[in-house]
């Protein structure tokens, strides 16, 4: 409650219109405690004077579009993605449906502690109007107009998590044309991730080969993620999607500069695999948020995360997963080919992540035993081969990755670095 009473101080203090009341739209996903922490939020924002309109459960990139669309405010995201069903979190979107820079996050934290009790009453509280009847309907026609092929011919597989897109995503891919196969689509609030969706990609490879299916589509539990798995059970990662995606934009000159922005732990076979194919890669820290700044900051038109988040921004403010695997499956309809054919155009090079625990994460890169160290392996390496050292942003960890032609490389390389970063 006091989060939502501080986002409605925060989010609407330099709203022009007076006429009417600020209006929140408030989705969440199926899992159990969406349903105390909507209506805990929904009760902060009214209690400042907003009124909340409540979606119900739909995909995160579906709260962005409504709240751009029904010219909210802000909208309201309640959702742990990926995460397992006993963890939750609130995602917040401006009006427009963008995400909110740190900065705004950080106004928001500090009016939850100074915010004093005293808030409108009477007629100046808001309305809380319980699942609006046209949402979904609303972002399946955006869906459909952003992704207008003929999907006819196709058999997909949809793995929905047990998640918020559980009705969307079969819907918007059948009413495309493709004949689908939903599975872990019966969420029952408990059932979120459970051995399913993107994180649990092993599912739906048995099950495209079992369903003798053209692809495998796999979501998270919010749905802004997108992995694939091509007729024979093989994963289709979300930089083999980008590649596959910017080349068909490019050969139609919709890739703005023909760049893609992409982050630091993508794997090097797409910098090579775009290099050949005349596209320029720009790379941002991990995390969907900096690959959106840089869209944005650059008018580009795709970027995203090995992870599936795939970010289009002429059709989306945030990673879509059933966009994607629209536009995906599009791609297969209007080259006519499948999607193994389209992931040959990258080579994915092995790649060995360490994650090596660190008491001081700010003493390492400070290093020079870490530094020589780095220098060593990166000449080892040469042109086909890649080291990154981060810290994590969560834990008391330090990750090294390595890329090499060969895995026995990569590994090799790998365990010297950790071994190094472990005695600093």
């Amino acid at each position: 409650m006091k989060l939502g009473a501080a986002a409605a101080h925060v989010l609407t203090a330099d709203r022009k219109s007076t006429e009417l009341r600020p209006t929140a739209i408030v989705g969440r996903d199926p899992r159990v405690s969406g349903e105390m922490l909507a209506a805990a939020l929904s009760a902060g924002l009214a209690s400042r004077g907003v009124d909340v309109l409540r979606v119900g459960v739909i995909p995160t990139p579906g709260v962005a579009y409504l709240t751009d669309d029904y010219g909210a405010d802000l909208g309201v995201m309640i959702s742990a993605s990926h995460n397992p069903m006993p963890d939750n979190g609130i995602k917040f979107f401006s009006s427009g449906g963008r995400k909110l820079p740190d900065t705004v996050e950080d106004e928001i934290e500090a009016a939850m502690v100074e915010l004093n009790g005293q808030g409108p009453t009477g007629t100046g509280v808001g309305r809380i109007i319980e699942e609006s009847p046209d949402a979904q309907d609303r972002y399946l026609a955006h869906l459909r107009e952003s992704a207008p092929a003929d999907l006819t011919g196709i058999k997909v597989v949809v793995d929905t998590a047990n998640g918020a897109a559980s009705e969307v995503a079969p819907l918007a891919y059948a009413a495309a044309g493709a004949e689908v196969v939903a599975i872990h689509n019966k969420p029952n609030a408990y059932n979120i991730n459970d051995n399913c969706g993107s994180t649990h990609i092993e599912q739906i490879q048995k099950a495209v080969v079992e369903y003798g299916a053209d692809l495998g589509l796999a979501h998270d539990g919010d749905a802004d993620r997108c992995l694939a798995v091509d007729a024979d059970g093989n994963v289709v990662d979300g930089d083999q999607i980008m590649a596959i995606l910017a080349v068909g934009m490019k050969e139609k000159s919709e890739l703005r500069k023909n760049t893609l922005v992409a982050t630091v732990m993508s794997n090097l076979g797409l910098k090579l695999a775009m290099e050949e194919q005349g596209i320029d890669i720009l790379h941002t820290a991990v995390g969907d948020r900096y690959v959106l700044e840089e869209l944005n900051a650059g008018g580009f038109r795709l970027g995203g995360e090995q992870s599936g988040h795939i970010v289009m921004p002429n059709h989306s403010t945030t990673g879509d997963g059933t966009l994607s695997g629209l536009k995906l499956m599009a791609r297969m309809a209007e080259t006519g080919s499948s999607l193994a054919e389209l992931a040959r155009v990258m080579t994915v090079l092995p790649q060995v992540l360490i994650n090596v625990p660190v008491p001081d994460k700010s003493a390492v890169m400070g290093d020079d035993r870490v530094a020589a160290a780095m220098a060593e392996a990166e000449t080892e390496l040469g042109h086909t081969g890649r080291v990154l050292l981060r810290p994590s942003g969560t834990e008391a960890l330090f990750r090294v990755m390595v890329e090499a032609a060969e895995e026995e490389s990569a590994r090799k390389v790998a365990g010297r670095l950790a071994a190094v970063v472990a005695a600093v």
